[in-house]
């Protein structure tokens, strides 16, 4: 089944629930940014999705081309697929970034701890050397706002 749902101001979204269970399920996926030019940018990234929330979160590294376009363009989509490629969806909205870390101990470098445990469903096995490596890194999150959806999920 193919679906595309877009936000209105008068209304909730309601997001596909095999699109949502496909996007839950996934870590790993190719994030589409818009170049000056206008064609696409796609990077792949590992993302944390928080259905509630309609929220994706990605560590990102400041100076990156992906970053450059979200600053100029926050417009961005994330394409997840299924582990043999057949099923995907496609999550789209507006990023907002966060500041970039600059402490071990600043807000950013919290987000990012969060976001690795969701994504890594695990601990680090030294939070003082991640912490340091995410300010040396010029860390930030890049959230995503989910304002539609695209895919096709669910039986071929």
């Amino acid at each position: 089944m193919r679906q595309f749902v877009t936000r209105r101001a008068e209304l909730t979204m309601t997001l596909d629930p095999n699109l949502v269970a496909l996007a839950s399920a996934r870590d790993i996926g190719a994030l589409a940014t818009i170049k000056r030019d206008g064609r696409p940018q796609l990077s792949t990234v590992n993302f944390t999705f928080d259905p509630a929330a309609e929220l994706v979160r990605i560590s990102v590294v400041d100076g990156r081309a992906k970053v450059h376009n979200l600053r100029r363009d926050p417009r961005a989509s994330i394409y997840v697929t299924s582990s043999d490629g057949w099923t995907y969806a496609v999550l789209e909205g507006t990023v907002e970034l966060s500041p970039v870390a600059e402490a071990t101990s600043d807000a950013t470098v919290e987000e990012l701890v969060e976001v690795y445990r969701s994504i890594r469903r695990a601990d680090h096995p030294d939070w003082d050397e991640y912490r340091a490596a995410m300010v040396a890194d010029h860390r930030l999150v890049a959230r995503l706002r989910v304002e539609g959806a695209s895919g096709l999920a669910g039986e071929r």
